[in-house]
């Protein structure tokens, strides 16, 4: 039998009472002119993959059970379904026209898809495929955020500039909250309470109640030196603690730093060309912001609101997921 040092002892139990080893995540960014999806290591920050998919990739979500990855394949009218372990893609899904962005419901039974071209939200059985309900929305729908209880899913419309609320029981469109114009994403705050949605071309980001149904805060973003025009907020993430927001600000090539209880934007982070969405890892300590016309991507402290990094990619990134 092998034996171990008392230094080797000590440092195992060191490792398990710290939770035991870290261990790296696996970061996807879609990249919507090569058609791939790049997948990176995080602890080296080393591609360990470029997955070719169909035509046009762009929104993409985890299961809740993290097995597969699900990415809006627009060109092809497809969801390609990415097997996490593998990384193979291992079935497509018919998506309805045109996708863009998606969510999956909390038991990880339904995909709620955003067809931008047709202007109607497309629910999908995930095990069978089988579609559930075409459900009209406005026009060029986008956005899309199944609520944490999974009573309602927030669907956004860039050309009719409103958050479409559906109830998930009957498919119905319950409300039509006007925001301003082209709104882009719908975030849930990290308590559920709140949903943040954001207007590329109007500049904001509309606070909603659910409960009323009514926009509690709208709130905009004023950088120094930068035209008001070039501001066009898209992708939102929360930190763990719910307390800090991040908004991708587009052709300001900035990151905004919001307090959520406030409102107040409290830092901008320069970061490449044309951010629009991100992820946070699963330890909550960095940020990954994709970078569309520079074709990299920014890796951010998020204690020091610092950027570390960039890391190239494919041409065009748009979307970033990462897998713990």
């Amino acid at each position: 039998m092998k034996r171990f040092s008392a230094a080797a002892a000590c440092a195992a139990a060191a490792l398990t009472l710290a939770g035991g080893p870290a261990f790296a995540a696996t970061i996807f960014v879609s990249n919507e002119k090569d058609n791939t999806v790049t997948v990176i290591d995080s602890e080296t920050l080393n591609v360990i993959k470029t997955l070719e998919t169909g035509a046009r990739p762009r929104g993409m979500v985890l299961t809740p059970d993290m097995k597969e990855l699900l990415i809006c394949v627009g060109d092809d009218n497809r969801l390609d379904v990415v097997d996490t372990e593998t990384l193979e893609i291992v079935r497509t899904l018919d998506s309805g026209p045109d996708p863009e962005l998606l969510d999956v419901d909390p038991p990880g039974e339904r995909i709620y898809i955003a067809n931008e071209d047709e202007g109607y939200v497309t629910v999908l059985e995930r095990e069978s495929g089988k579609v559930l309900a075409e459900i009209p929305v406005g026009v060029e729908p986008e956005g899309m955020a199944v609520s944490p209880d999974n009573t309602f899913t927030v669907a956004t419309s860039e050309q009719t500039s409103m958050a479409h609320f559906i109830d998930n029981k009957t498919f119905k469109v319950t409300a039509n909250i006007l925001v301003d114009t082209r709104p882009r994403v719908a975030e849930f705050t990290r308590d559920g309470k709140l949903v943040w949605v954001t207007a590329e071309i109007g500049g904001t980001v509309a606070v909603i109640d659910p409960a009323t149904k009514k926009i509690a805060k709208k709130f905009g973003f004023e950088i120094p030196g930068v035209r008001r025009e070039l501001i066009q907020p898209v992708g939102v993430r929360f930190t763990k603690d719910g307390k800090t927001a991040f908004v991708a600000l587009g052709p300001a090539n900035r990151v905004a730093v919001v307090d959520v209880a406030t409102y107040k934007v409290k830092d901008y982070i320069l970061v490449g060309q044309r951010p629009w969405h991100m992820a946070l890892s699963p330890e909550g300590d960095k940020l990954y912001v994709a970078n569309g016309l520079t074709n990299d991507m920014t890796i951010v402290d998020v204690a020091t609101l610092k950027p570390e990094k960039s890391v190239p990619v494919g041409r065009l990134p748009w979307g970033v997921i990462v897998k713990p």
